[in-house]
């Protein structure tokens, strides 16, 4: 069982970011912002690289844009440089909750904070189901 997992809430614009070190609790990283797909693929590798992480965790939209955002997804993934294992976990409300998880805690700006919540709330899922 992989210990070091980490999650991406991908997006068009932000990519969220959480990790989980003991395989217990989920902590939101630093979002990481996209100015292009390759420049955060870079990102996102060099993040798993520095924490050593096992296993990858993606959220993965439901509803109608559903196939399209499913396949920018997973092309994103595939220009990871990571050998770990990557897994696909529906991401369903993820970005509500997280919202109201910080409604009167911090202001909902469009820095990333939101996506790396939504990324914790994924990890938090996939360790649940475990």
């Amino acid at each position: 069982m992989a210990n070091k997992i980490a999650a991406l809430d991908v997006g068009e614009r932000r990519i969220g970011v959480a990790m989980s070190l003991d395989s217990k609790i989920a902590l939101p990283q630093n979002p990481i912002l996209r100015k292009n797909r390759n420049q955060a693929a870079r990102d996102v590798s060099r993040f798993l690289k520095e924490w050593g992480i096992e296993r990858l965790v993606v959220g993965l939209p439901q509803g109608s844009s559903k196939e399209v955002m499913e396949k920018k997804i997973k092309h994103f993934v595939g220009l990871l440089d990571f050998d770990g294992k990557v897994e696909y976990l529906d991401e369903d409300f993820t970005s509500h909750e997280a919202k109201e998880a910080t409604k009167g805690v911090m202001r909902h700006k469009k820095d990333g904070r939101l996506d790396s919540i939504a990324a914790q709330r994924i990890l938090e899922r996939y360790l649940l189901a475990r």
